[in-house]
């Protein structure tokens, strides 16, 4: 029996063009996660070298200056030596949570940056709740370096991931009251909602001025929820040889190392996005209003200048950070916590209060 094949070969036809559709559709979508990887990875290398450099001008001392043009490789070096290191396991300890923790640390801070809108157009996923999703998703880094204290089966990391808990917990609270307000002052949970409010009035019209003590609060406790100097209970040195990390090696060390530098600047990010106006530079509006109105400008061009904006006033805080680890003595425990629960927690719920009663007045 013979069999016409000329009604199947259109059906095949079509099958292959969707799935030749859904192929496409899925590299669109991976190239701006790539993209987003690849630049954060890029902005971490930046971050440590930058890290060197500072330190070492203010203690007056040379930083790398071997490794590439200025000492800019030395990062990549060190990296490198991390990933073919011996990974020790320790023997007593529980090496599923051993393992776990530093992955489940630096995939909490990774989700963070797929809310960041880099510029007008630029952003991975505008979500209408993207600054309570950072929230949520940061608050399980703890979870990782408690999991990997508890782990380890060591006296010094235990009581350095109990550290990190209790002092995420402190702080969490001062800045998800922080960000609260700023919603209110918004109308909205989404980022980019939140940077075109603050374009609306210009420079003036910035968080920074219209939030002055939430910038001062969010501040301090975006330095202690990345355990930055004066905040570095977790890991200190002196006390606990290297807290959490102590029985780390390889490249499970190097996953705490890239852990804390990304989040780092994802804090960064968000005191730019929350209280700097974002990709917005207002200041020299009023001379060339038509070069900086990013809105109005082409697709690449706005990007590329809105992109490089964010960055500018992400790098500033960077150094502010930076500057303060190496000013700055470490603070006790007991102040760490008295500082969280006693001050700054009645301040931004103050904060919060006002915000609140100046939105009703002013319907």
């Amino acid at each position: 029996m013979l069999i016409d094949t000329t009604e199947i070969q259109p059906i095949n036809f079509f099958f292959r063009l969707e799935s030749l559709k859904e192929v496409y559709g899925i590299i669109w979508m991976l190239v701006p996660i790539f993209i987003l990887v690849l630049g954060i990875t890029l902005g971490v290398l930046v971050i440590v070298w930058l890290e060197r450099e500072i330190s070492a001008g203010i203690q007056q001392r040379i930083g790398p200056e071997y490794a590439g043009p200025l000492g800019i490789l030395q990062a990549l070096a060190d990296g490198t030596k991390l990933l073919f290191k011996e990974n020790l396991l320790p023997s007593r300890g529980d090496s599923r949570l051993f393992s776990l923790g530093p992955s489940i640390a630096v995939i909490s801070i990774l989700l963070s940056y797929s809310v960041i809108p880099f510029s007008y157009r630029f952003i991975l996923a505008d979500l209408s709740i993207g600054v309570f999703l950072w929230i949520a998703v940061s608050s399980l880094a703890p979870v990782g370096l408690l999991m990997s204290g508890y782990g380890s089966n060591n006296k010094y990391s235990f009581l350095g991931g109990l550290r990190a808990a209790a002092q995420s917990i402190s702080y969490e609270i001062p800045l998800a009251l922080c960000v609260l307000s700023i919603s209110l002052l918004s109308n909205s949970l989404s980022t980019v909602d939140i940077v075109e409010a603050q374009s609306k009035y210009g420079f003036w019209g910035w968080n920074l001025w219209r939030q002055p003590i939430g910038f001062i609060v969010f501040l301090i406790s975006s330095l202690a929820e990345c355990e930055r100097l004066p905040f570095d209970l977790p890991e200190a040195e002196e006390e606990l040889v290297a807290g959490y990390q102590t029985e780390y090696s390889g490249i499970k060390f190097g996953l705490f190392y890239v852990a804390s530098y990304l989040n780092l600047l994802v804090s960064s990010l968000f005191v730019t996005v929350l209280y700097l106006g974002g990709w917005n530079l207002s200041i020299p509006y009023l001379f060339v209003p038509q070069l900086f109105d990013i809105n109005k400008r082409s697709k690449v061009f706005g990007t590329i200048i809105g992109i490089f904006i964010t960055l500018a006033k992400t790098y500033l805080f960077l150094f502010i950070s930076i500057a303060t680890r190496w000013t700055l003595p470490r603070l006790r425990m007991d102040q760490l916590l008295n500082l969280g629960w006693k001050f700054l927690l009645p301040i931004s719920l103050g904060n919060l209060l006002l915000t609140t009663s100046f939105q009703l007045l002013s319907l």
